[in-house]
């Protein structure tokens, strides 16, 4: 049996022997990332173990996002049977460290980040990516009930939960079926790197290797209820009326519910993928956003058009067991 080809091998092979290995930070996946330094050049390795993660989507969504103008990772170099990938260097300006040290251009920020969500619901998604629908939507909320639940003590109606979401987001799947876009589906802040280039490609795009065809608005709630970091009321309600003056939607009103509906569910997957980190990979760290994530969920709850799963929700998870929950721990 050959044995597999490591990094160091890796980068011997493509010129980069030279080179030194510094971590950076991950994700939540099994990749792992590394800046790749050399005498007056860098780049970013990317070790995906291959029975886990599969480097090709990532390539394919990079090489369609080149395509459209915008700025993804150009790739060095690839070893698909090892999983490992040289990636072009877009440096350490990720918006949300900058906007933590700096938050006055917090604003122009976020306007080049919503031109760049408009041009992508200009055009159609690629006809061989899968679709962003019913089965996917359902298995990621149920994530709440597998997990969250549990983990905070609640015997919950699952079947009743799923009929909740069944009933809310049919005309949001009709758009998904009728005219998807390109959805990234991880678009915030934590995810853009501030790059000297001109127009939409003045912003990196990454951790985009799970993106479908799906519904605009989706990368939208990514970008403006982010777990990671507080983007205020105000702010999203801004953004949300610039995206809609680019003309990409016809009917605000059924625009904004579905927005709502793609919150709730976005918001629901994240409070059960946070605490699946927790109670399954050891990632605690994850707890402190959960506050924050319920602080958008009764925001979207709120909304008329979430009217079956507000009922299943206020039936069924106590305010004890919500962001309270995790500010008491």
């Amino acid at each position: 049996m050959i044995p597999p080809v490591t990094a160091p091998d890796f980068l011997k092979q493509h010129g980069w022997g030279d080179a030194e290995i510094l971590p950076l930070a991950g994700d939540a996946s099994f990749r792992r990332y590394f800046r790749v330094v050399a005498p007056g050049r860098s780049a970013v390795l990317m070790d995906a173990p291959p029975d886990k993660e599969d480097i090709g989507p990532f390539l394919a969504i990079a090489a369609e996002l080149i395509a459209r103008g915008l700025s993804a990772p150009q790739a060095l170099a690839i070893d698909r049977e090892n999983g490992l990938l040289l990636l072009e260097d877009f440096g350490d300006r990720l918006v949300g460290p900058v906007l933590r040290t700096d938050p006055a251009p917090e604003r122009a920020i976020y306007a080049d980040a919503i031109r760049i969500l408009a041009s992508l619901a200009g055009q159609s998604a690629p006809r061989d990516l899968a679709p962003y629908d019913e089965a996917v939507m359902l298995r990621e909320v149920g994530l709440f009930t597998e997990w969250y639940a549990p983990a905070v003590r609640l015997d919950v109606d699952v079947a009743g939960f799923g009929a909740a979401w069944c009933e809310v987001w049919e005309d949001v799947l009709g758009v998904v079926a009728d005219d998807p876009v390109l959805v990234l589906r991880d678009y915030h802040a934590d995810n853009l790197l501030l790059l000297d280039r001109p127009g939409l490609k003045g912003l990196g795009l990454l951790d985009f290797q799970d993106a479908l065809a799906g519904h605009p608005a989706y990368d939208l709630v990514s970008l403006l209820q982010d777990a990671r970091r507080d983007v205020s009321p105000a702010l999203e309600e801004e953004m949300l009326a610039e995206y809609l003056a680019a003309g990409v939607w016809a009917d605000p009103d059924r625009f904004r519910a579905h927005y709502e509906i793609l919150g709730a569910q976005r918001n629901t997957k994240i409070l059960g993928i946070f605490t699946r980190l927790w109670k399954r990979d050891g990632k605690s760290n994850y707890l402190a956003f959960q506050p924050r994530v319920w602080g958008y969920l009764e925001r979207n709850l709120a909304h008329p058009a979430l009217g079956p799963v507000k009922r299943w929700f206020d039936a069924n998870v106590p305010a004890i067991a919500r962001a309270e929950h995790w500010e008491r721990d």
